[in-house]
């Protein structure tokens, strides 16, 4: 099932990179920016990350929060992070069941069986998902101009 826009957002409670609990319930009254990603150490999405890593204070001026989410475990995800030097984040979900309920799956991406397709997704202070983004390819980055319009917007409204 795909969460579409329009739909409130799923609720999850995923540990970070540090292997504590974070919950999207928590963040009620901020914008929100889930980027799904398929693999940590990857190009395209070491490339995805560092953007929104770059981009954060941008986001933060929008009352944003910015989450990467992966089936890595938080091991894998504490070293991207400390190695890319990201500033935000980065949820495990080893057992794929906030990539299955957001209908992100990726049935079968060089053998590996439902990691997560490359995925943003950005949620209003309510949980109301605004933008809903799939690429069509893993190696697609996703539109970030489209992620800032919708960020703007709701932070004029």
């Amino acid at each position: 099932m795909s969460v579409e826009v329009g739909a409130k957002a799923p609720d999850f409670t995923l540990p970070n990179q540090d292997r504590e609990p974070v919950s999207l319930s928590a963040q009620a009254g901020r914008n929100v920016v889930l980027a799904f990603f398929p693999a940590a150490f990857t190009g395209v999405c070491t490339k995805e990350m560092c953007h929104f890593r770059d981009s954060l204070a941008d986001l933060s001026k929008a009352n944003a929060v910015v989450f990467g989410i992966s089936a890595d475990t938080s091991f894998t995800l504490k070293e991207f992070a400390r190695q890319q030097q990201l500033n935000f984040p980065l949820l495990s979900d080893f057992n794929k069941d906030t990539i299955a309920s957001y209908g992100v799956s990726n049935p079968d991406m060089l053998g590996m069986k439902g990691i997560s397709r490359r995925a943003v997704f950005v949620l209003d202070g309510a949980g109301v998902v605004r933008h809903r983004e799939v690429t069509a390819s893993p190696g697609d980055e996703p539109d970030y101009a489209k992620v800032n319009a919708v960020l703007g917007a709701l932070q004029a409204s």
